[in-house]
C-alpha cells in the first residue's frame, strides 16, 4: 500500500507558505511510507524530533483497481471513496532540510503521520470537484477547504501520478492542504468533516 501526496495543490495555501514561488506546472508528488498510517481515532503523540508540528488537513482519496497510464478521463473509474485526512508536518525540519537544499521526506513520513478518517463512498456526492471538508480543533474551525479550489483535479493527479509508478487496490491519495494550516499541541481534540459530516476525530497526546 502506498500514500500518494500532493503538495502545492490549493494557490492560498501556496501564497500561505511558498510567496514567490512559481506556480506549479504538473503536481507535486510526494510518498508517504505505509507506517506513517493512523487510523481509528487513535491518538497522535507528538514527536520528540520536532517542535514545529503542523496539522494539513486534506481530501483523500482511496483508490480501488489497479492501474497504470490512466488517461484523464477514465481516472475516476479508479477511486470509490473519499475522506479528511492530516498530513502532519514536522515544519521546523521540513525547513533545515529545504535550506540545506536535501530531500526533506522524514518531515513528512514519520510514523503517525497520515491520519485518516472514515471512508464515505463517492456516490454520497455529486461531484468529485465541489466536494467541501473542514477541520475543528477543539470546537473551533481552523481549516476550510473545497475542491473546487484545486490547481490539479482529482483525476488529473491520477492521470499523472500513474504515467510514473502502478497504483493498486488501497493506495491512498492525499489531495493537497488549502490555506489555514497552523500547529498543535497536547491534549487538543481534533474532528474533521466532509460536508457537515464528521469523519475523523481523535487527540493529540
Amino acid at each position: 500500500m502506498k500514500i500518494i501526496a500532493v503538495g502545492m495543490n490549493y494557490v492560498a495555501h501556496n501564497e500561505e507558505l511558498h510567496a514567490g514561488m512559481a506556480r506549479p506546472q504538473e503536481p507535486v508528488i510526494f510518498l508517504k511510507p505505509d507506517s506513517a498510517l493512523l487510523k481509528d481515532g487513535k491518538p497522535f503523540f507528538l514527536p520528540d524530533f520536532s517542535h514545529e508540528m503542523h496539522y494539513e488537513t486534506e481530501l483523500v482519496v482511496r483508490i480501488s483497481r489497479l492501474g497504470k497510464n490512466i488517461a484523464e478521463r477514465f481516472a475516476h473509474r479508479y477511486y470509490d471513496a473519499v475522506t479528511v485526512g492530516i498530513d502532519f508536518t514536522a515544519r521546523d525540519l521540513q525547513r533545515r532540510f529545504r535550506e540545506a537544499g536535501n530531500p526533506w521526506e522524514l518531515s513528512k513520513g514519520f510514523d503517525g503521520s497520515a491520519v485518516i478518517g472514515t471512508w464515505v463512498p463517492v456516490e454520497y456526492f455529486r461531484h468529485m470537484q465541489n466536494i467541501r471538508f473542514h477541520l475543528d480543533i477543539d470546537g473551533q474551525t481552523v481549516q476550510r477547504g473545497c475542491t473546487c479550489d484545486m490547481l490539479f483535479t482529482v483525476d488529473q493527479i491520477i492521470a499523472y501520478v500513474s504515467r510514473f509508478m502502478t497504483l493498486k487496490m488501497g493506495d491512498l491519495l492525499y489531495t493537497g492542504t488549502p490555506v489555514g494550516v497552523g500547529p498543535v499541541s497536547i491534549g487538543q481534540h481534533l474532528q474533521g468533516y466532509l460536508e457537515g459530516e464528521r469523519v475523523l476525530d481523535f487527540y493529540i497526546r
